[in-house]
């Protein structure tokens, strides 16, 4: 029997007037969206990077302290999708997507100047909804590898590499 599509929604911005960075995903995955948490699949490797990035002694436990934690930094976190049709939890089974409306969030918060996007569907979404921030020259916008672990090839050392470009 084939698993039905559902409407997802996602979840509100974590984001303060000090936030000079945005990560987005493309949508929050069947557990996260149970949770109402970003990355809280035990097996998404977001929280370990992003905690070894800031040079932070640990992860914290608590989802609260966890956005605390970037905003600290400076870092703001949301998704390049509003609402989309998914089965399951992987970006390829993602239809019918909306993006959510950057232009307008920016301008709300225009202190935010680089962008880091965590994988192609999130990149691909926010390109093709957003194409005119693509060229503006006080953005920097960076297409990086998923953190998800359907993306096994890329170890932690390796997403550490790249994904350290959010904070030079």
């Amino acid at each position: 029997m084939k698993e039905e599509n559902t409407r997802c929604t996602g979840l509100p911005p974590s984001v303060d007037n000090c936030s000079r960075i945005l990560i987005l995903g493309s949508m929050p995955g069947a557990a996260s969206l149970a949770a109402q948490e970003y990355y809280a699949h035990p097996a998404n490797r977001f929280w370990p990077l992003i905690t070894k990035l800031l040079k932070e002694n640990e992860t914290p436990v608590d989802y609260d302290a966890r956005l605390k934690m970037l905003l600290r930094h400076h870092v703001a976190l949301w998704d390049a999708i509003d609402t989309c049709d998914r089965t399951g939890s992987l970006d390829s089974d993602i239809r019918n997507a909306k993006a959510n409306d950057f232009t307008t969030f920016l301008r709300h918060w225009p202190q935010i100047r680089t962008i880091g996007l965590n994988g192609g569907k999130a990149y691909a979404t926010f390109a093709k909804a957003n194409r005119s921030l693509l060229d503006r020259a006080d953005l920097r916008i960076l297409k990086l590898p998923s953190t998800s672990p359907a993306n096994a090839r890329w170890r932690m050392n390796d997403l550490l590499s790249t994904w350290s470009a959010l904070f030079a």
